[in-house]
């Protein structure tokens, strides 16, 4: 008996230092690895293969956590380098707020690369995976369908006009944001995304997984705020989305909430969800419809003549494609972005949340909070009388 039990002592030892060896081992790679590759490579056999070089790996796909089955999803910021203190900060919050009781990976994507201080900087800041991705070439730079002159015309034109009037950069970002950014291959084999963005604020806890909700209650797009946006910025997307209506209408569905965004009267409302944050399922992004409506939009030039944003852009697919059961307020996500924020007044929300001043945006300000409560759903026909009915009106002044 005696002999029996230090051999189950040796045994206990030895299983307990090698634990402690593989801890070590797995520590010191996370440190270093830039994918999961990385890290189980070794012990399968496998080739480490760089970030960059595929799509999300499937092993993260499948992965599990103490709270059930994770699904193929990932929260996704498009950031610099300089951004890394504001990064760092956003990351802190979203662990301890909600994902260091799930561990969804984060990716981060750039169009240069990042550097080592950056991959370092964030992955201190959570236990889950991370990866970073540079922006292929043919998804970040002028569009091939305006020219470079007129380009500069309208910087100079429009710089003194509204914020980023005359940034050539930040056309570019929104462009991307509106047509590429879920085509990067790391995203390939996501079926969500959770958009997040630097130096923003999330107030609230969020006690259960809002991928799931998303997928469980079939729904397709989901925000928190809804501010108007400058009608100065967007001149002519409503008159080039209803023009594409017209000549696209098998894109259309049977309903949508399309008079969220456009009125009884065809004038646009300039409503839209905020895109700095936005949980989405990918299908939507990647259909046939979003597709065509994204290459129309391009060809138009609006990215870079006016300034179009990713944001009336994801607004007009979401209401043009979508019922209103499909997209949901995440009311109980209590959330600021430079510019407006939002705190859940409901009790029972509140009561997980510790907001800053001013928070009250969507509980008594957004008049476009209290459209989308208001009007529902409208039939295919109804929808291209609206895209018809600015030509009729012109047509009959003209009379």
């Amino acid at each position: 008996m005696a002999l029996f039990s230090a051999r189950l002592l040796r045994l206990l030892l030895g299983v307990l230092a090698l634990s402690s060896l593989f801890a070590i081992y797995t520590f010191v790679l996370r440190e270093h690895a830039d994918s999961v590759d990385d890290i189980i490579g070794p012990f399968v056999g496998m080739k480490p293969v760089a970030i960059t070089d595929g799509p999300w790996p499937e092993q993260q796909a499948n992965a599990t956590s103490g709270n059930g089955e994770l699904l193929r999803a990932a929260l996704v910021a498009l950031v610099r380098n300089s951004e890394l203190s504001g990064m760092r900060s956003t990351v802190r919050q979203l662990e301890d707020r909600f994902n260091r009781n799930y561990g969804y990976p984060y990716i981060f994507l750039n169009d240069e690369d990042f550097t080592d201080e950056f991959k370092k900087g964030i992955r201190a800041m959570t236990r889950s995976q991370v990866y970073f991705g540079k922006l292929p070439k043919e998804h970040w730079g002028l569009s091939p369908y305006v020219t470079e002159d007129k380009v500069k015309e309208a910087l100079e034109r429009n710089k003194d006009r509204y914020i980023y009037g005359g940034s050539y950069s930040y056309r570019l970002m929104c462009r991307y944001q509106s047509g590429f950014v879920y085509k990067h291959p790391l995203l390939k084999n996501l079926d969500y995304y959770w958009r997040i963005e630097p130096s923003v604020h999330y107030y609230c806890d969020i006690p259960y997984d809002p991928f799931r909700y998303m997928r469980d209650n079939n729904l397709k797009y989901g925000y928190t705020i809804t501010p108007q946006e400058k009608a100065e910025t967007v001149e002519t997307l409503w008159d080039t989305t209803r023009k594409w209506m017209i000549e696209n209408p098998q894109h259309l569905p049977e309903t949508s909430v399309i008079h969220w965004v456009v009125n009884e009267k065809a004038e646009y409302t300039h409503c839209h969800f905020w895109s700095n944050f936005e949980i989405v399922d990918l299908s939507l992004y990647r259909s046939a419809a979003y597709e065509s409506y994204f290459q129309y939009l391009d060809r138009a030039g609006g990215f870079f003549y006016e300034r179009w944003g990713d944001a009336p852009v994801h607004s007009f697919a979401a209401s043009l494609l979508l019922r209103k059961e499909q997209i949901h307020w995440f009311e109980d996500i209590g959330y600021h972005h430079p510019g407006y924020a939002h705190c859940p007044d409901k009790p029972e929300m509140a009561a997980r949340c510790v907001c800053g001043g001013n928070s009250d945006y969507m509980t008594s300000r957004s008049m476009c909070k209290r459209r989308f409560g208001e009007v529902g759903n409208i039939f295919r026909n109804q929808a291209l009388e609206l895209a018809h009915m600015p030509d009729k009106q012109q047509q009959q002044q003209q009379q």
